[in-house]
């Protein structure tokens, strides 16, 4: 297994995704399926190409059925499979919602047993 270089755990979790690109005239919203999330960045599945070191703003529907507002920005793509999976970390994201997303990673360590 390869070092995992990411600064917070992921989580794999049902949420959808809906982003529309900043920094072009591009007005479509393109939905994904989340892959894994931490508190500083998402992993999803797109059917669509996204580009390396776009920006995003995207609304993250979470668990709670709670939206989260905030920014993407695209670090990695990985298209060795059929779909392209993109991870992309977090830009502005709000105290209180990275907070929201650091409680389910507790709720989600004690289950598993990792505390």
């Amino acid at each position: 297994m390869s070092q995992d270089r990411r600064r917070n755990r992921r989580l794999d979790l049902d949420a959808s995704l809906i982003m529309k690109r900043l920094d072009s005239n591009m007005q479509d919203k393109v939905r994904v399926d989340v892959v894994d999330l931490s508190k500083s960045g998402i992993g999803f599945k797109c059917k669509e190409k996204l580009e390396m070191n776009s920006v995003y703003q995207a609304e993250l529907t979470i668990w709670t059925k709670e939206i989260i507002h905030t920014f993407v920005n695209i670090t990695r793509i990985d298209n060795s499979n059929p779909e392209i999976i993109y991870g992309a970390t977090f830009v502005g994201m709000p105290e209180n919602d990275s907070c929201k997303i650091g409680i389910y990673e507790m709720f989600d360590d004690a289950e598993h047993g990792n505390l």
